[in-house]
């Protein structure tokens, strides 16, 4: 096996809360192990304009609870081309790296996995998004701080429902998944949560809604993820609004808030210990892998099956759904 020397961390995609605790684990479990630890900035950009430097652990010093990511993020078009991704294997040898961890999404993980078949440098990916949309983990960094984002908001917003006997359509994140929308539409007690999952058929809310107002029950919610067929919330308002013109509709789109703030305790941890086990992977040999933790226990997924996999929904979460919504 290659004696490991240099490993570098980026950052990609969607910025996701506890991202920088995640950097911190990387650099600090680096430095333990006697390695040289270096970061880039702006993803994939940074590594084909070698904006790349040496960290030390004075460099993520109190950062594990600050949002957002110290690496900073971007998209990169260029490193969607062969060309793109030689230019960056070129400039990782000049800082001679053996070894690169990847915070971000699918489309992150996709990159890597193009880059590690092509080139002699082995790649981690780390599961950093809101969205919850990447098999071969329970939880990714930033979910459990996006839904208690999401959960605060629509707390709020359902005193004001209540004051005012209203109807409102809260639309939280999610393009490809429901999760955000499932978990914060349970725990504030929403009526229906509509998502990309599942077909929902609007005319069945509007008939329900109908019912609802025939025996007085004048206060729903409605969560809607972003990438439900429907067409997010303004959509279901309006459709709503033609069929029940007497009800007091309202929208709230809850937007970038849910992407931002400080991590939680979960995201927190979740992050440290990913975090600690990419550069453990590294000087064990393992390559190409996304760290996923299940059931509590570390857990490894070649990159090609992550990109590649969705998790998937459980039928009995819309059970009951339904049911502690009757």
């Amino acid at each position: 096996m290659k004696k490991l020397n240099n490993i570098a961390v980026l950052t990609s995609g969607g910025d996701a809360p506890g991202m920088n605790a995640a950097v911190r684990a990387v650099v600090r479990t680096g430095i333990y192990h006697q390695l040289n630890v270096f970061g880039v900035m702006y993803g994939y950009r940074g590594i084909l304009k070698n904006e790349i430097f040496p960290m030390e652990s004075k460099s993520v010093a109190n950062i594990i609870q600050r949002g957002g990511t110290i690496l900073k993020t971007a998209r990169c078009k260029e490193f969607y081309e062969y060309e793109g991704r030689k230019k960056a294997y070129e400039n990782l040898k000049k800082h001679n790296i053996d070894g690169l961890i990847v915070i971000g999404g699918d489309g992150s993980f996709n990159g890597a996995q193009k880059f590690s078949q092509e080139f002699d440098i082995p790649c981690i990916g780390l599961p950093g998004t809101i969205d919850k949309d990447i098999a071969g983990t329970d939880n990714t960094i930033g979910f459990d701080t996006a839904v208690n984002t999401a959960i605060e908001a629509i707390d709020k917003i359902r005193d004001t429902a209540d004051a005012h006997d209203r109807l409102f359509v809260i639309e939280v994140m999610g393009r490809d998944a429901g999760y955000i929308a499932l978990h914060s539409g349970i725990a504030t007690g929403a009526e229906h949560i509509m998502m990309p999952e599942r077909k929902t058929e609007l005319h069945d809310i509007i008939e329900e809604l109908q019912a609802n107002e025939r025996r007085k029950k004048l206060v729903n919610l409605i969560v809607v993820a972003e990438g439900d067929d429907t067409g997010g919330a303004n959509e279901v308002a309006r459709r709503i609004k033609e069929s029940c013109p007497q009800l007091d509709t309202r929208v709230c789109i809850l937007g970038h808030i849910q992407r931002g703030g400080s991590p939680t305790c979960t995201d927190r941890i979740l992050a440290s210990r990913m975090g600690y086990a990419a550069v453990d992977a590294l000087l064990e040999g393992i390559h190409n892998v996304m760290i996923g933790i299940v059931n509590d226990k570390i857990h490894y997924t070649p990159l090609d099956k992550a990109v590649k996999a969705k998790q998937e929904i459980d039928p009995e979460w819309f059970k009951i759904v339904k049911i502690l919504a009757s």
